[in-house]
């Protein structure tokens, strides 16, 4: 059982690392053009945080190497991506709402959670419990994100702004996390990816629906690498 449960693992750490590098063709072409043009920062931050907790939640977790190891990677990664975004921001307004965004989620609002379950929290098991739920209850927003896109597929009828390979990585990721916290046992893991797969399953069903539909020509709203400006990463993690 638990070489299976590490083949798992292996194997879930390798879709969460797609869908953390999933952005990078974005971030090139903001890279390229100097700015941020109308992309958000708000679902890098969330992300951000998402990746720190679960890193959090894993380091303290006895038996958690691998759900540390993932979303060590993909805190570095999603960093890099707020650093660039501040960075190449359309204007200094947007420069200072991200970095302001950035400054009270990721360091203060981790911190907050860091210190309140170190010091406040001696007892090892209410610690994982504590924060296993603020990581699933996270998480499950996360999943939730790509709500508006089918909403949008569905009222336009064009599979444009929502890609398939994030749709269908998010529900491989959802599925081989549901299947790993079954067999570990970890409820935390266990409720968000279990609605990661319910999601991702629908996302793709709404894709087979409508990916023979004529395409809308909405060149201003959408990116050339098939990305609405507003639409959320949807980076979900172990």
């Amino acid at each position: 059982m638990d070489s299976i449960l590490f083949i798992i693992g292996i194997i879930g750490n390798v879709i969460s690392v797609l869908l953390f590098i999933s952005p990078i063709k974005t971030f090139w072409r903001i890279v390229r053009s100097g700015s941020t043009e109308e992309f958000e920062a708000a679902p890098y931050v969330f992300t951000l945080l998402n990746a720190l907790l679960w890193l959090y939640y894993g380091l303290t977790k006895p038996d958690g190497l691998l759900i540390a190891t993932v979303n060590g990677f993909g805190a570095v990664m999603e960093a890099i991506y707020v650093v660039l975004f501040i960075v190449y921001a359309a204007d200094h307004a947007t420069r200072i709402k991200a970095a302001k965004l950035a400054a009270a989620l990721d360091i203060g609002g981790f911190g907050v959670v860091f210190a309140a379950t170190t010091f406040a929290i001696s007892e090892l098991d209410l610690r994982i419990m504590v924060i296993g739920m603020i990581c699933a209850c996270l998480n499950v927003l996360m999943y939730g994100s790509p709500l508006a896109a089918m909403k949008t597929v569905i009222t336009t009828k064009s599979v444009e702004f929502m890609p398939f390979f994030l749709s269908f990585f998010l529900f491989l990721n959802g599925g081989i996390w549901a299947t790993y916290a079954v067999l570990d046992r970890d409820i935390f893991l266990g409720i968000p990816n279990g609605i990661g797969f319910i999601l991702g399953s629908i996302q793709l069903i709404i894709y087979v629906i409508y990916m023979n539909s004529k395409v809308s020509h909405s060149s201003n709203e959408t990116g050339e690498d098939g990305w609405q400006a507003s639409d959320p990463l949807l980076a979900s993690n172990a």
